[in-house]
């Protein structure tokens, strides 16, 4: 950086508030209105700071609730003349600066700092290192972690062993095409391990998505049944009752449990005519012809346990797992004030699936009876809670295995 500076292709100009107080104290803070802890800084000098600038270009504010500092942002602001990097201190700035200015919040990780000046700094050698010229090969910008949306692959140097490790034999080999598969490989490895959430936006190709696929990996989905039941659950706005099995419903749950490596699906029902009714569907799917013309599905339909009430399928799966499995409900309105189970997220049911068995119980009808929500140890967020839900239970089944396990998990 200080080359860069030296060189003409960075220039960096310090503007502080404190000399645009208007305070004999030169003070930029005060008590926040509506009370509470902690001092705002004003708008007044911070007004004045900004407007001092004869041309600030883009002013970026640093905060931990701004949009998040990428490689594609930085690469988008090396295009510009000029930007202005805000620094906050205290509870934050005036809120009608927002108003004044163009300020665009910018994160440069979810922690919460003193102020902005690291985080000013993060954002000013993030951009101006791939200014041209900045770096000793201006390949080095490009070839490295984030640069095509997956972590860098790892390096070696002299000596070739290190304390009884030896450098990879295929970095040895001359084969430049093996080293640059290799090399994929190791960054694709490496983004799956610590960052999968990357994936979902990286360019990856049918090869990269056949390797991601044959890594082995724990799957916490193993540990996920779903449980449709169909008694007891609402009829109406008052009454519950039994409502009937559907064939579609069958089909869909078990193959959403496949492609998410999940547990055991649990269909139940009261009525022996019903869990007639289902073996009868799964015997045409899984018998001999049936496995023979429809392997996929009859591998799905494998997967469905009948059961006459909630507890044989939770006494079910805890034969099977040695343990009882943590029993929740899902529904599609939030629950009362009255209510207290806990609320969770797909992030909160992901990390209990790691930890041991789970039951999560989808309701036909109307939904579940209050019943079965009151003896459950937690209830998963409704699906959509910023607007009406009219989604099937099939649906929402395939949303909340999506959600809960992803394709990386």
């Amino acid at each position: 950086m200080g080359r860069a500076r030296q060189a003409g292709l960075v220039t960096c100009t310090l503007h502080d508030p404190r000399a645009f107080s208007t305070d004999k104290h030169r003070h930029v803070d005060d008590r926040p209105y509506g009370g509470g802890p902690g001092m705002v800084m004003q708008g007044e000098p911070v007004a004045a700071a900004l407007r001092s600038i004869p041309t600030p270009g883009r002013m970026l504010l640093m905060s931990p609730g701004g949009r998040p500092l990428t490689q594609a942002l930085a690469r988008e602001l090396a295009q510009e003349e000029d930007i202005t990097l805000i620094c906050g201190r205290y509870e934050g700035l005036d809120a009608r600066l927002n108003d004044l200015f163009p300020l665009e919040p910018v994160s440069v990780g979810e922690a919460v700092l003193n102020g902005g000046e690291c985080a000013a700094l993060a954002v000013l050698e993030a951009v101006a290192r791939l200014m041209p010229g900045y770096m000793g090969k201006e390949e080095s910008g490009e070839d490295e972690s984030f640069s095509h949306g997956l972590l860098e692959y790892p390096h070696y140097t002299r000596p070739e062993m290190l304390e009884g490790l030896p450098v990879p034999d295929v970095l040895r080999s001359g084969d430049h095409i093996r080293i640059a598969r290799w090399r994929r490989e190791e960054s694709l490895k490496a983004t799956l391990r610590q960052r999968p959430d990357l994936l979902a936006e990286a360019p990856l190709t049918r090869e990269d998505a056949a390797f991601l696929g044959s890594l082995p990996r724990e799957r916490a989905g193993r540990n996920l049944s779903f449980c449709l039941l169909h008694h007891p659950v609402m009829l109406d706005a008052k009454n519950s009752g039994t409502s009937s099995l559907t064939n579609l419903d069958i089909h869909d749950i078990a193959r959403i449990s496949r492609s998410y490596a999940m547990g055991p699906f649990f269909a139940v029902t009261p009525l022996e005519e019903q869990r007639e009714l289902l073996r009868a569907i799964l015997r045409h799917w899984t018998d001999e012809q049936g496995r023979k013309s429809h392997s996929d599905r009859a591998r799905a339909l494998d997967m469905v346990r009948p059961a006459a009430s909630l507890d044989e399928a939770l006494r079910q799966r805890e034969e099977e797992c040695g343990v009882r499995p943590l029993l929740l409900t899902s529904s599609a309105a939030w629950p009362d004030k009255k209510s207290r189970l806990p609320l969770l997220t797909p992030h909160q049911v992901r990390e209990a699936c790691r930890r041991g068995p789970v039951m999560l119980c989808l309701g036909t009808a109307r939904g579940l009876a209050p019943e079965v929500l009151a003896r459950s140890d937690g209830m998963v967020r409704p699906v959509r809670f910023l607007s009406d839900n009219h989604l099937s239970v099939r649906s929402a089944a395939a949303i909340l295995a999506d959600r809960i396990l992803g394709d990386y998990d």
